[in-house]
């Protein structure tokens, strides 16, 4: 009952535990085919995955790893918005940008 009223609230179609076997299938995939495990392009990714591959891949260029240093925020959105329509999904890249001043304040 209670999934089924938060599936109503936020216009969900899927279940949380598909969107979350989506994003844990498919944020590896690239928005120009060139991704795996699938070879999916464009939307047949599914918009979870996209969004997190965003998100994920924001969070490992800023991060400090025992292999390389962390880089700024400005460095992070550069790469993001040169990999639009490559890596990341063209949509996505700009509603990132658009929360860029929400970003900066948490991070």
């Amino acid at each position: 009952m209670y999934s089924e009223r938060r599936s109503q609230k936020y216009h969900l179609t899927e279940s949380f535990l598909e969107i979350g076997m989506n994003i844990c299938a498919f944020h590896h995939e690239k928005f120009n085919e060139k991704g795996y495990p699938e070879g999916l392009v464009g939307e047949e990714i599914p918009l979870e995955a996209r969004i997190f591959a965003l998100c994920d891949a924001y969070d490992a260029i800023r991060s400090k790893r025992s292999y390389k240093e962390e880089l700024s925020h400005l460095k992070a959105m550069n790469r993001i918005v040169a990999d639009k329509n490559q890596h990341f999904d063209p949509d996505v890249v700009e509603a990132f940008l658009d929360c860029e001043k929400k970003i900066l304040a948490i991070t």
